[in-house]
């Protein structure tokens, strides 16, 4: 029997355990970065959603307005 055969089976396995970790390390770092520019998107369509959040409440009180007005002019 060859004496390293333990050895190399050790040494192969703790490669394929290095190599994993290798792998779990890169996908850590491209979900931080994917995580990165979610937030960021996520802060523009927060910014966008309160836009049109003030854009439909002004045109509310327009058309409440006009609404208003056309009423004053049916009993005026």
């Amino acid at each position: 029997m060859d004496s390293e055969a333990p050895n190399d089976s050790i040494d192969e396995e703790l490669h394929r355990l290095e190599q994993r970790v290798q792998e779990l390390v890169d996908l850590c770092r491209r979900l931080k970065i994917e995580n990165r520019a979610l937030h960021a998107r996520m802060g523009v369509l927060s910014g966008e959603r309160a836009q049109l959040l003030q854009r439909n409440e002004m045109a509310r009180n327009r058309v409440e307005s006009i609404v208003s007005r056309l009423r004053g002019m049916e009993h005026g």
